[in-house]
């Protein structure tokens, strides 16, 4: 898991108001995939591959700590919380209604009201099944699968399959299924 970050406002609100704004914008219409992959290039400042697809409506607060690798894809119904940052490696698959929150808040109701974020990061061709969530300071292994409806508290090693709530490792990938 990754070190703990508390939130201190160094990301700007206008920033955040932005990317909600062109989030909107893309979700308000139908658009081609370049024309989506334009509004991700706005979001994220920064290149966003030629292979890389995302089907809308997708959800994002903040883009700027977003990365996108070659040939991922991202299904409808998607939110990304990426205050703390999302790193979405080659080749991964995100299934529908996934949800990546780099964002929570700690258990003392003394600091409820603090913002925290810790990075998530998947890696080169996982695959993410539909309503998959994933809290914040995880990695998804190399290649590995979380079931569809699994909630992903811990790290996930590379090739393994995890499912549930919370997410364990069940077995490894069998390359013959």
């Amino acid at each position: 898991m990754a070190e703990d970050i508390r939130y201190s406002g160094e990301i700007d609100y206008t920033d955040v108001q932005h990317t909600m704004q062109l989030a909107a914008e893309m979700n308000s219409d139908w658009h081609t995939e370049e024309e989506v992959r334009e509004y991700l290039r706005q979001i994220t400042g920064s290149d966003i591959p030629d292979t890389v697809r995302v089907f809308t409506p997708f959800h994002i607060n903040y883009g700027k700590s977003t990365t996108f690798g070659k040939d991922s894809f991202v299904n409808f119904g998607c939110t990304f919380l990426a205050l703390g940052g999302i790193t979405i490696e080659d080749g991964v698959f995100i299934g529908p209604h996934c949800v990546l929150a780099t964002e929570y808040h700690p258990e003392d109701p003394a600091h409820r009201h603090e913002l925290r974020t810790k990075p998530i990061v998947v890696k080169r061709n996982a695959w993410l099944g539909a309503s998959v969530k994933v809290l914040a300071g995880v990695t998804i292994g190399e290649n590995a699968i979380v079931a569809a409806g699994s909630v992903v508290t811990k790290d996930v090693p590379d090739n393994m399959v995890v499912a549930g709530s919370p997410a364990k490792v069940i077995r490894p990938i069998d390359p013959n299924k």
